[in-house]
């Protein structure tokens, strides 16, 4: 698990003083006593908290009612799952038998909750800062244009495309990853099936970079219909 946990921890742009706090926010209640269920917890008072004053310093001009709609569009259980996706957290979820067999790992709020267990364990392990960073790295974007939210992401709308035409899923890669820990510049390739052309992206994380990726070759295949 230590190369696994050294893959995340570059995917997350955060290294860990004490790993023992990624294992158990990683650890699901199925697995053990000693599991991700309190970490949830803070993680969920955290992320509140922090797009909470995001959006309070972003929006000077909106009422309680607005922030509090703002910030349900962009913590909540969907959001949170598509995140976990995009650092493939479901791979390093310890779970019990029963769990995975019944696809677990996959499971929007098993991935929601593994994301809140791991914003904790950052905070515990790295204080407010280093926790303020990872969360706004996928939620600033939001924060600052709301109607972006409203939308799907370019990788959710590449992967329904691809389903709904019978293909195989996109496939993404990382190819290079440039600059200090605090300013790390991600190269990623999207593959897919069809397309010739390999698509690039790059972003200031992992996921930034394959949403840029997913959207190059969304608009590459919309081309192509628009020619075929």
């Amino acid at each position: 698990m230590g190369s696994d946990l050294a893959t995340l921890q570059t995917t997350l742009a955060y290294r860990f003083k004490n790993v023992q706090l990624l294992k158990q926010a990683l650890t699901h209640c199925s697995f053990g006593a000693d599991n991700n269920e309190r970490l949830e917890f803070l993680g969920d008072a955290l992320l509140d908290l922090i797009v909470g004053e995001s959006l309070f310093n972003q929006h000077p001009d909106a009422d309680e009612g607005n922030l509090s709609r703002l910030r349900a569009s962009i913590v909540n259980k969907s959001a949170l799952a598509g995140i976990g996706r995009a650092w493939n957290l479901g791979e390093h979820v310890l779970m019990g038998a029963g769990e995975l067999k019944s696809g677990g790992r996959s499971r929007d709020s098993t991935l929601a909750d593994t994301v809140e267990a791991v914003v904790a364990a950052v905070y515990l392990d790295g204080g407010l800062a280093a926790c303020q960073k990872l969360v706004d790295v996928w939620t600033l974007e939001f924060v600052c244009n709301p109607e972006t939210r409203q939308t799907k992401d370019a990788k959710t709308r590449l992967q329904e495309k691809m389903q709904a035409s019978g293909h195989g899923l996109p496939v993404y890669k990382v190819l290079a990853i440039e600059g200090e820990a605090h300013a790390q510049s991600f190269l990623v390739e999207c593959r897919v099936e069809g397309l010739e052309r390999v698509h690039q992206g790059k972003g200031r994380s992992k996921r930034a970079a394959e949403q840029q990726a997913a959207l190059e070759a969304l608009k590459s295949l919309e081309s192509a219909s628009m020619a075929g």
